[in-house]
């Protein structure tokens, strides 16, 4: 197998605005959920808020020349809602959307292809008080706020994402409660779920109408690589159950125009799914460009022992609440192995199997990584340079098996290393360690780390060097 990449293959980093971004009540921007749930007590490690975050608000210009320093050749970042369109209705804020002018400008300057992700998880809060995701309206409003995106910009971007990880948006902030809005009911966020699914395929449909048509439209999902404990049927039998709660769930209507067939029987204890209106199904189920992937581990799942209930090792927090609707009978185990940071398992083959997967589960449509990475504890040495080995041996490991995969057959055209900077982790807050670039939260110095300038070099050759 030849461990160099295609020439055109896009060599990116990813961030998000609410982790980096900071500015929180600049220039219009009004409060996102994130913003609420960061500063409620006992939701987030130290009570960490995005407040300033890593001030890229205001180092734009510095960071994209770190960028170009590093060989990117793409960017992909989010837009916060609520900077572009404060309360969720009625018109654009144009100094808001200036920041994004500028960035695409900065990154264009630079040879760098802007990837722009129109929602990673930052609702504006008016919004959640009228409902949230689990509100049908939201969906619309979502549709609403990409067409002022794609107005404004869809003449210098080319590579569009609608949601990043919905799964994470509907289970975690709606049911176990461990992300923002913090609620936990599991019928809202089965609701969430079929509004995040009707909200891409609408704003698909507005975004088509708004750009160019020779602009891409992807989505990003963490689809799970769930796996037995055993070959008991039983424990197969959890594992469907949970494919169809992690994966199914969205790539089924946006990707086929259906809902998993056992989906609906699952969680009949939960909801009667009478939220799912005639015509949904062909709205969500929008033709697209490319498929985004996000892959940091897998999940190894049994059926439940009813006697011992046990600890829910499923990587996504700690709850007292499940993210899992109606799956009760269902035990998550921690897969074997070394760990990173975050205590979840390395395993590049999951990553292997996820790229074939979806090659055959959607054939032709090419596929990105458009997250990938490793949590690390990162420290500068006492000449202030950061050695990050652990992070270079991962990204190595995973990167040759997306290029074993697409000896395979899997169609991928770029990967993008979460993240570019270290920055605020969510509920972890500043205690987790994800970057290629260290920052140094007292004075917000970016300082890249060994993986940083290994990343260079497989930017500037394609080909992967030695760990």
């Amino acid at each position: 197998m030849s461990d160099r990449f295609p020439p055109g293959f896009l060599w990116g980093a990813a961030t998000s605005a609410y982790q980096i971004e900071g500015a929180t009540a600049e220039d219009g921007r009004t409060p996102s959920i994130w913003d609420t749930f960061s500063h409620t007590p006992g939701r987030t490690a130290d009570g960490d808020t995005g407040d300033i975050a890593v001030d890229h608000y205001h180092r734009m210009r510095e960071d994209v020349a770190l960028m170009a320093e590093l060989g990117l050749t793409s960017y992909r970042f989010s837009v916060s809602w609520s900077r572009v369109q404060p309360t969720g209705r009625g018109p654009a804020v144009q100094l808001g959307l200036d920041f994004y002018r500028r960035l695409v400008d900065e990154l264009l300057d630079h040879n760098i292809v802007p990837a722009l992700t129109l929602y990673h998880w930052d609702l504006p809060q008016e919004l959640e008080d009228a409902g949230g995701w689990p509100a049908r309206d939201t969906a619309y409003r979502f549709a609403e706020y990409a067409a002022l995106v794609g107005t404004a910009l869809g003449d210098r971007v080319e590579r569009w994402i609608t949601l990043n990880e919905p799964w994470c948006s509907a289970f975690l902030g709606y049911g176990s409660g461990v992300h923002a809005p913090g609620r936990t009911d599991p019928a809202a966020s089965l609701r969430a779920a079929h509004h995040l699914n009707l909200a891409h395929g609408e704003a698909t449909s507005a975004l088509r109408a708004a750009m160019p048509a020779r602009n891409q439209i992807a989505v990003s999902l963490n689809s799970a690589v769930v796996r037995p404990c055993s070959q008991d049927p039983a424990d197969l039998a959890a594992v469907r159950r949970i494919d169809d709660l992690a994966n199914g769930v969205f790539h089924g209507p946006m990707l086929h125009g259906a809902y998993p067939k056992h989906l609906f029987a699952d969680t009949a204890s939960v909801t009667d799914w009478s939220f799912v209106h005639d015509g949904d199904l062909r709205a969500i189920h929008q033709p697209l460009d490319a498929l985004g992937l996000n892959y940091y581990t897998t999940s190894l799942v049994s059926a439940a022992d009813p006697d011992r209930p046990g600890s829910r090792a499923d990587g996504h927090g700690a709850s007292a609440h499940s993210p899992w609707p109606g799956a009760a009978s269902v035990a998550f185990h921690q897969p074997p192995g070394e760990q990173t940071a975050m205590g979840w398992a390395i395993d590049p083959s999951g990553l292997y199997d996820l790229l074939l997967r979806y090659t055959k589960e959607a054939p032709g449509l090419p596929l990105l990584v458009t997250e990938n990475g490793a949590a690390c504890d990162d420290k500068p040495g006492p000449d202030g340079s950061v050695h990050d080995p652990d992070r270079i041996r991962y990204l190595r490991d995973h990167l040759a098996t997306v290029r074993r995969a697409m000896e395979a057959g899997a169609d991928v055209r770029g990967y993008y290393l979460w993240s570019l900077m270290d920055n605020f982790e969510w509920s972890y807050g500043y205690g987790k360690r994800f970057g290629a670039v260290y920052v140094d939260y007292e004075t917000l110095t970016r300082t890249p780390k060994s993986s940083a300038h290994w990343y260079a070099e497989l930017a500037r050759t394609g080909a992967l060097p030695e760990g």
